[in-house]
């Protein structure tokens, strides 16, 4: 396959197909459709390396493939490049939440404090976030993260009646009363 294309759009309409696969692959769990988006990624990064979506896409497949090892280069690179709006919020979580799933806490907590920073209404962030700092011993400051995600989303009857409380509480975890 060439993959020294001669235009922009020619670019995008491979890359497309190539997201297209990683995304079938995906929902399948298809190692050969997966296999197949990143080899045409891997092309398309050795042809123009310092594209960003493409090593941000490149990290993505394999990550889906179960390689999280080899999707951090990708990743970091991407984010290096300039990576911006919801690709960055996608690569943010996906490399904070694949240092993570490798035991690398202090730089999950690092990266995905930035996207929680850079993007506060996205709740995934938040969620891995949350589950970095427990991994981190800062027990106190994920379980409010946990608690009030919850309760901001909740339809549940029951807890939207303690809301006020549970929302108090996610805060003040520690504080009890002397009676």
């Amino acid at each position: 396959m060439n993959t020294n294309l001669n235009n922009a759009s020619d670019l995008r309409e491979l890359l497309n197909k190539a997201i297209a696969l990683r995304e079938e692959g995906r929902t399948k769990q298809d190692m050969t459709i997966l296999e197949e988006a990143r080899n045409i990624l891997l092309k398309l990064s050795k042809d123009h390396p310092e594209n960003a979506e493409i090593n941000f896409q490149l990290g993505i497949a394999y990550d889906n493939s179960g390689l999280s090892k080899e999707a951090i280069p990708y990743y970091v690179k991407a984010i290096e490049q300039g990576l911006s709006g919801s690709n960055l919020e996608r690569c943010l979580l996906g490399l904070g939440s694949t240092y993570r799933l490798l035991g690398h806490y202090k730089e999950s907590v690092e990266t995905l404090e930035r996207g929680v920073k850079e993007f506060p209404e996205h709740r995934g962030l938040q969620i891995f976030y949350a589950m970095a700092l427990y991994n981190t011993g800062n027990y106190k400051e994920a379980m409010e993260i946990v608690l009030m995600n919850l309760i901001e989303t909740t339809t549940d009857e029951k807890l939207q009646y303690f809301k006020r409380g549970i929302s108090y509480y996610a805060q003040h975890l520690d504080e009890t009363w002397d009676t």
